[in-house]
């Protein structure tokens, strides 16, 4: 009896501790709805959502909360622009029930996995589907300012989120799919797509009443320039060291100098850069002419920090906008 009750007790630690590897093993770079007593069964009803980068991700927990499971493919604190999806990431978004990405010419990747699998329980969202888009624009002073033949043609823009306005309209759009999807929570998503929607016309008003209050309308970005639905929206000049998130790691002499000038000549108080950059041109455009550098959050990820703190997209464009009001005044 001894022995066999010894070994019982080794055979339910055993399927205790298979349990819990198999648990975290799942939650890997996800952010997983419910609460912690659901069952398998209870997730398994769960509405599953997957998205490639952070915007679209907590749009949709904005709105769905607890009441689905989300998985962001791109882990905090990775490239997006150089993201290959794992085996993993590619059953992930086989078996989902709706799947959003960009669109764009980043993650092209895409098309071929959608091709592939016939998913007719899958609902798709293309965010630059959903919004105006704009072409990558190239101006005096960027690395690349002159094009030469089809090949060098800008691509479209694929940051549309960086628009506050462009984001109510995607909330929309995932409100809508997720009613569709799982009608008997109609109501809660809709209120909490409501709630969502007040938050982002407020940031917007915010921006606006920033903007129109302003010393000057110039912003220099001494980095890539992933903000131009951003600039387009508030009606604001730029400046910037690479156009869109070229691949180019440094721009050139002739570019910086460019923007050195612009910020001598136009006395221009605050440099900015984005995050994950190593800033070393507002470093040194910084040094020359005084000017203090800020980071301006474009959003497209997050640090593994603030994924684990629970940082929203409203949280870093509020971030954006104390730094605006310092860039132009």
């Amino acid at each position: 009896m001894k022995k066999f009750l010894c070994l019982l007790l080794c055979l339910l630690t055993l399927l205790s501790f298979s349990a819990c590897k198999s648990s975290s093993a799942g939650s890997r770079g996800s952010l997983v709805g419910g609460e912690s007593g659901a069952s398998a069964a209870d997730s398994d009803k769960k509405v599953k959502i997957v998205t490639t980068i952070f915007p679209p991700y907590d749009f949709a927990r904005q709105i769905a909360k607890d009441r689905v499971e989300i998985t962001m493919l791109i882990k905090p604190g990775s490239e997006s622009h150089t993201y290959e999806p794992t085996l993993s990431d590619i059953a992930a978004i086989q078996n989902c029930d709706l799947f959003i990405y960009v669109g764009g010419q980043t993650d092209a990747w895409v098309q071929k996995i959608l091709s592939g699998n016939k998913n007719k329980n899958r609902r798709e969202i293309s965010l630059l589907s959903v919004v105006k888009t704009y072409k990558e624009e190239i101006r005096e002073g960027m690395t690349a300012e002159h094009h030469d033949d089809d090949s060098n043609k800008p691509e479209t823009d694929e940051h549309v989120w960086t628009s506050p306005f462009n984001a109510m309209e995607i909330t929309k759009v995932i409100s809508e799919t997720l009613c569709d999807k799982d009608s008997k929570n109609t109501a809660f998503y809709t209120e909490n797509k409501d709630r969502f929607l007040e938050k982002l016309q407020l940031l917007n008003k915010d921006f606006e009443s920033a903007v129109k209050s302003a010393k000057r309308k110039t912003l220099v970005f001494a980095d890539r320039f992933p903000f131009r639905y951003f600039t387009e929206q508030y009606g604001l000049k730029y400046y910037a060291a690479l156009p869109g998130c070229s691949s180019d790691t440094e721009p050139t002499l002739n570019s910086v100098q460019y923007l050195l000038n612009v910020v001598k000549s136009e006395k221009i108080p605050v440099v900015l850069y984005i995050e994950f950059s190593k800033a070393t041109v507002a470093d040194k455009i910084s040094s020359i002419t005084g000017a203090k550098k800020r980071q301006f959050h474009s959003c497209h990820n997050v640090s593994p920090e603030d994924f684990s703190d629970g940082v929203t997209y409203i949280d870093l464009m509020r971030q954006n906008l104390a730094v605006l009001k310092e860039a132009l005044n």
